[in-house]
């Protein structure tokens, strides 16, 4: 067995500072990722939300004489909706629409959708924000695990749109 002179491997020490180095770039690196998750999360979400909105609005004016919105489920049966959306759970967000006022003479109809992450942890989290809409297709969104609700001068939360 012959060794030629002048031939190293690398030193524990050596190996050690690159095991150390990889640490800190993924210390650094795997928080951004996971934000940018959840960012785009959100942007799902939203967008999400939106479709809901024109399905309620197609579903209101083309279900006949009933002049009502629809549920998420009838809105899947009359394809104004994908698969997906329509089970109520997309990207990290669970949806939910309530048909809240039904048409009545001088009554118009009313739905609202709600949109909420399912978990709101800060680091490992599917969002930070819930989001709702309601039949004025304005969406809000509020920090933390639940969606913004309506009240009597509109809805709690920031407008999204």
């Amino acid at each position: 067995m012959q060794q030629n002179k002048g031939q190293r491997g690398f030193s524990l020490i050596e190996l050690l500072i690159v095991v150390a180095i990889i640490g800190i770039i993924a210390a650094i690196a795997i928080p951004n990722l996971l934000a940018s998750k959840r960012s785009a999360n959100e942007g799902s979400a939203i967008g999400s939300v939106r479709s809901i909105n024109t399905a309620e609005a197609t579903y209101f004016t083309t279900s006949g004489q009933n002049l009502n919105y629809g549920t998420l489920v009838q809105m899947r049966a009359a394809n104004l909706l994908d698969s997906v959306l329509a089970a109520g759970t997309k990207s990290g967000y669970v949806f939910a629409v309530n048909n809240i006022v039904a048409p009545a003479a001088g009554v118009s109809a009313q739905y609202e959708v709600t949109a909420t992450p399912v978990s709101a942890n800060a680091v490992t989290g599917t969002g930070t924000r819930g989001f709702y809409s309601d039949e004025s297709a304005v969406i809000y969104g509020l920090v933390g695990a639940a969606a913004p609700v309506r009240t009597a001068t509109g809805a709690t939360g920031t407008p999204i749109q």
